[in-house]
């Protein structure tokens, strides 16, 4: 895999973006495999992780040909310029800050601006944003993905917060072009008792019903 790219064609067979926040270092090692092993390929490493661009400098040198690395919860520059310096592959934030794309559009790093409301949909896309997360996706369900696709049938829609193994599906059908997980996905109880195998299962569930789906929605299935 190209260090310096992202690639769009695999993700879109499987569009998940595991979300690490708050994971220590330690355990990051123990999944990075495990996330691999089973085909999920695109990984952000929150900056508000303690030692965040360490983490993300670690994750590429040894698992960067495997796997996509990005940085997520980039709210301002200073974030984004420590984010881009630790070599991040893509860039996650949680609002719509246009100094922030207009530096990763500059710098053609692809960027996925959070946003909820139609207007901040438009306007982080505007601006230049690849993907658009639609944050927090808990309160309003797949229908909103759908409502939103009306509208905007070229904007592509991350739904993020609430997504699980369930209902991952449903938001897929409504439009979705990828699926942000974090805590659903990176069950705490499983890393904090160092039960890889129990992690990898859940891993392999996800990617099984994903691929599934994203084949389905391709069918028209």
């Amino acid at each position: 895999m190209d260090p310096q790219s992202f690639q769009w064609d695999r993700f879109a067979k499987l569009p998940i973006i595991g979300i690490i926040r708050n994971i220590h270092s330690d355990a990051l090692r123990e999944i990075l495999p495990l996330y691999a092993d089973v085909g999920l390929h695109t990984l952000e490493i929150t900056m508000n992780t303690p030692s965040a661009p360490t983490m993300i400098r670690e994750a590429l040198h040894t698992f960067g040909d495997r796997l996509q690395i990005g940085a997520g919860t980039v709210c301002n520059i200073r974030e984004l310029d420590l984010a881009l310096e630790a070599g991040a592959r893509f860039i996650v934030t949680p609002l719509t800050d246009k100094a922030v794309i207009q530096t990763c559009v500059d710098h053609h790093i692809p960027v996925f601006p959070g946003a909820f409301t139609p207007s901040e949909v438009y306007r982080a896309w505007d601006l230049g944003a690849d993907m658009i997360k639609i944050f927090p996706a808990t309160a309003v369900g797949p229908g909103y993905i759908r409502d939103l696709k009306g509208p905007f049938p070229q904007i592509k829609l991350v739904p993020t917060g609430g997504i699980t193994l369930e209902n991952c599906g449903d938001y897929l059908q409504a439009g979705a072009s990828g699926l942000g997980m974090g805590s659903l996905l990176f069950d705490k109880k499983l890393i904090g008792a160092g039960n890889w195998e129990a992690l990898g299962q859940r891993f392999a569930m996800l990617a099984e019903r994903v691929a599934k789906q994203v084949a389905g929605v391709e069918t028209g299935g």
